[in-house]
């Protein structure tokens, strides 16, 4: 049996991963990027989801959150729907990517969008370094894979918010 994260406190603060299915490297161009920024500060904005740290690489988000309004799975289930359907669209119509019919079939399973792996890496932060822990692997995640040097660098990540660089992408709730 496998071991499986839920998020038991529907408003809780959670630390989460949704990774693209069998790790492919989607997020490459700022056009499917940008679908996940934008239906993040949807849920922000309608739905209450609280962002406290963020990052997305090539295949996968990692977000520190919680909600003030919706129950967190609730948001979480629609998010990772939407987005699904969003990007997969947004692969079918660019004319430019290269990897169009190998993406598209791949993300496919029985005439369904399979762009999510299934589930979500979850777990509840209660602690201060617990919080602390995974903050810093978030925002140290593009330096571990290569894409710059200085974790503060990075544009799609909530570190320069942290470190006082610049104002991120996505409006960070009070940790």
């Amino acid at each position: 049996m496998a071991f499986e994260y839920r998020i038991k406190d529907l408003y809780g603060q959670y630390f989460v991963t949704f990774t693209v299915h069998q790790w492919v490297d989607v997020f490459t161009r700022e056009e499917y990027k940008n679908i996940l920024i934008d239906s993040l500060k949807f849920c922000q904005k309608e739905k209450g989801l609280q962002i406290y740290g963020w990052v997305l690489v090539t295949n996968h988000i990692h977000l520190i959150i919680s909600s003030n309004k919706e129950k967190l799975s609730g948001i979480i289930r629609d998010f990772k729907k939407y987005t699904a359907s969003k990007v997969y669209a947004a692969i079918q119509r660019n004319d430019r990517e290269s990897r169009k019919n190998w993406l598209l079939w791949l993300l496919r399973k029985d005439d369904k969008i399979w762009f999510w792996e299934e589930g979500y890496h979850g777990e509840e932060i209660t602690i201060r370094d617990f919080f602390d822990v995974k903050l810093q692997y978030i925002h140290m995640n593009p330096v571990k894979a290569g894409i710059v040097q200085k974790e503060a660098e990075y544009v799609y990540s909530s570190c320069s918010d942290y470190y006082g660089v610049r104002k991120g992408l996505l409006e960070m709730a009070e940790g």
